[in-house]
């Protein structure tokens, strides 16, 4: 198992300026971060993995469309340019170093019908996702796809809905990521959710149910930790959480208020909550 932290809670383009914070991350004891993908090139992602290589930080990535210009799942022109965006993306984490891609990169955020997804929507999403994995399989990136809650977008909201499009999509650099804020809102068992579907999931965030400090809100952390441990599950677990400081990111994920009485103290707490509850559940 290892443990990362998402540089969310900074900044959606990590660059050198970040150095220090990377330096202190590294200190705390986390193995690696996760790095957004939203601008730059793959050279900028080059250098960034280079710098991390230094400090000694690992790295996944994470991105998103927030552009409904940009939509797999939606007509001729979007679906072009969100597989275009996708590709780009693979390229700079491949750049960065970085062997996984997630997010819910399968459908615009924050984007609504006014109706749950059709057969159509899931057809194309089959056909984007298939062109998508190809890219990634050229570039041993892996992607996982997100099941986001029903306030953020409505292609797949339960690890259900997610896998069985998985199934359709059946592409091996195709999976899935398991976050425990969205099993929160939407499961009725988020420990079933992870345990039916262990066989999908290549990455886990964890997040609180208010996206604060892990271990301070009401996510069902011991039975969590014993699940993923139990289920021979030996990936990352990266904490994601967000504040207000970067105004689009704090729009989209409808964040309003502080959750925190500081950023240090989201990753150096929930560092020592990782650390705690998979000792325990050992």
């Amino acid at each position: 198992m290892k443990i990362g932290f998402c540089m969310f809670l900074w900044t959606t383009n990590v660059t050198g300026k970040h150095e220090k914070l990377l330096k202190d991350i590294k200190a705390t004891g986390y193995d690696g971060v996760e790095i957004p993908i939203f601008e730059g090139t793959p050279d900028d992602y080059k250098r960034l993995g280079e710098m991390l290589d230094r400090i000694g930080l690992e790295r996944t990535a994470v991105s998103a469309m927030g552009d409904p210009a940009m939509n797999p799942i939606g007509d001729a022109a979007a679906r072009k340019a969100g597989i275009n965006y996708m590709k780009w993306a693979i390229d700079c984490a491949s750049a960065l170093g970085a062997d996984k891609l997630s997010g819910p990169l399968h459908s615009t955020l924050g984007q609504f019908s006014g109706t749950g997804p059709t057969t159509a929507e899931k057809r194309r999403s089959v056909s984007s996702q298939r062109a998508i994995g190809d890219h990634a399989g050229k570039k041993g990136v892996i992607i996982g796809l997100e099941a986001l809650n029903r306030f953020e977008c409505y292609l797949v909201n339960t690890m259900d809905d997610l896998c069985a499009h998985l199934d359709e999509i059946a592409h091996e650099n195709i999976r899935a990521m398991y976050d425990t804020f969205h099993c929160n809102i939407e499961e009725t068992d988020p420990i079933a959710a992870f345990t039916k579907h262990t066989n999908h999931i290549v990455h886990v965030h964890i997040s609180e149910n208010d996206r604060g400090v892990p271990g301070r809100g009401n996510i069902p952390w011991k039975k969590t930790f014993s699940a993923i441990r139990g289920s021979g599950y030996d990936g990352w677990l990266t904490i994601e959480s967000f504040g207000r400081g970067l105004k689009d990111l704090a729009a989209a994920t409808k964040v309003w208020r502080d959750f925190a009485e500081s950023p240090e103290a989201v990753y150096r707490d929930g560092y020592a909550h990782i650390k705690k509850g998979w000792k325990q559940a050992g």
